[in-house]
């Protein structure tokens, strides 16, 4: 079972800048400047002494030998995230990346009488927590992209016979020199789950309960239970939710790990409801609410189905673009800028993964190992798909609402093009920038410019109101009524009367 408390260990004893490290294959690294610390170690800049850079492009994690974290992420990487077996499974499973940070080396040093050890990792760059807090929520396609970047990585660790066991926003990294990719960092809760393959067996242990970081920690961490895959999934449902609405349901019980716990178990006995339910107004958590569903229906040791995971967060599978995130109702595009036309197409494709509406329902699942789980399971995936079909069916009405005037209209206008042949437009129309309800569009007697007879006004054709089918609500205002003819009649009246007046008084004068 992964190290429950980081407390216990001590920080150590800073390193000088400028010390030489020799790691176990005979490289030698300089220290830095130190540029970060955890609860257990800290971090440091590093240069190799054979190929010396102005700019680092790796780090080095330093803590004392005795200490735990750094030992549990050294063996994951030594065991299961080399360097060309990670690039292997990029080729394998077509991906443009994978998020775990590269390693390049390890050893023991010694300072002022006590041991430390040390590793030597690619250089990211700002945490996911840092812009949470300055720019509070992210943006739905941005939580969804984060989401399929993480199963990329679960799918390959999960694979290792590891799991992460602390996924959360201050362990997603960018790029350092690619800020348009994001890492998961910080293996030092990575826990073997399949050991020669051979997966742990469940059994609770509430001396060894509410492990990990308790705000994303999984129900069965909370119990005690040896992680498993399935932990790791709940954790980033946790955390997709988090990022979308700013604030999970039990985050004021941090203090209380029983009161989170039974808050977790609320909301995952009452899947899809209770994600509906918490998502802010104007909001849909419908993916997170599918996700968290496969899941929680998933065995103890059953093996998650990672690409129709994938799916439910991009049912199109549209390729993802550039990392966003808003602030202050701006957008940050995190890309590298040597590559601008890649980010353009990028961004196009990220700006359809955000319009676009998730449909999906979700396939059955192995039976939990009771029936009365296997049950509940099942009604929580028929609610699911049927507030969805309602969702969509809500849709569909929308949109035939929207579209049936306009259609009756042509037909109309086919029908008897006479009646319809003396409508004029403005000479400037555009959907997006002219108000037809501002004040600058009328003049003193309230009466729009474009209802005058001039020979400059449009007359337009069938084909022509075709070819404007999407404006029909602003064109159908065009059309004179018996009432607004009355008006004209009248209006033309009181003018002449003053014609006639200004007319009598200049004959006397």
């Amino acid at each position: 079972m992964p190290q429950k408390r980081r407390e216990k260990y001590k920080l150590p004893v800073a390193l000088p800048e400028g010390m030489v490290l020799d790691d176990t294959e005979g490289k030698q690294w300089m220290l830095g400047k130190m540029i970060g610390s955890g609860g257990f170690g800290l971090i440091y800049l590093a240069f190799p002494i054979n190929k010396p850079d102005k700019d680092a492009s790796h780090v080095i994690k330093v803590e004392y030998q005795e200490n735990g974290p750094l030992f549990s992420e050294l063996k994951f990487y030594q065991r299961a995230a080399k360097k060309d077996c990670i690039k292997r499974w990029i080729a394998l499973k077509q991906l443009d990346y994978l998020g775990i940070p590269l390693f390049y080396g390890s050893g023991l040093t010694a300072f002022e009488g006590r041991s430390y050890r040390f590793m030597v990792m690619e250089r990211l760059g700002i945490d996911l927590q840092k812009i949470s807090d300055q720019n509070g929520t992210f943006k739905k396609s941005t939580v969804l992209q984060l989401g399929i970047r993480m199963l990329d990585v679960l799918e390959y660790i999960h694979e290792n016979e590891y799991i992460h066991g602390d996924i959360k926003a201050a362990n997603l990294l960018l790029g350092y020199r690619n800020p348009d990719r994001v890492y998961l960092a910080d293996y030092g809760l990575s826990y073997r789950y399949c050991p020669n393959g051979n997966h742990k067996v469940y059994q609770e242990n509430p001396r060894k309960g509410h492990n990990g970081t308790i705000e994303f920690t999984s129900v069965d961490a909370h119990k005690g239970v040896a992680l498993s895959r399935r932990s790791d999934l709940e954790i980033l449902g946790y955390c997709m939710l988090r990022w979308l609405c700013g604030k999970l349901p039990w985050e004021q019980n941090l203090k209380d790990p029983v009161a989170v716990q039974a808050a977790k178990t609320n909301l995952l006995d009452e899947l899809p409801e209770s994600v509906f339910k918490w998502a802010p107004s104007g909001s849909s958590c419908c993916e997170i609410a599918q996700f968290l569903t496969c899941a929680h229906s998933l065995a103890y040791d059953e093996k998650p189905d990672y690409q129709m995971l994938k799916k439910i967060l991009n049912p199109g599978g549209i390729p993802l673009g550039p990392l966003e995130f808003s602030a202050s109702g701006h957008s940050i595009n995190m890309h590298s800028p040597h590559n601008q036309k890649q980010v353009e197409s990028q961004k196009a494709a990220a700006k359809q993964v955000n319009q676009m509406q998730n449909r999906l329902e979700i396939k059955g699942h192995s039976e939990r190992s009771t029936e009365s789980c296997a049950t509940r399971r099942q009604v929580q995936r028929e609610k699911l798909a049927g507030l969805i079909n309602n969702e969509t069916a809500q849709e569909s009405t929308r949109r035939r609402q929207i579209h049936h005037e306009p259609q009756e209209f042509f037909n109309e206008i086919k029908s008897s093009p006479q009646k319809f042949s003396c409508i004029q437009l403005p000479n400037s129309f555009d959907e997006h920038h002219q108000d037809f309800t501002s004040p600058d569009t009328f003049n003193k007697s309230e009466s729009p410019s474009w209802y005058t007879t001039d020979t400059s006004t449009i007359r337009m054709s069938v084909t022509d109101l075709e070819s404007f089918g999407g404006l029909w609500p602003t064109i159908s205002q065009f059309t004179l009524s018996e009432e607004t003819k009355a008006d004209v009649y009248c209006y033309s009246l009181i003018i002449f009367f003053l014609l006639m007046l200004v007319f009598l008084a200049l004959y006397f004068l």
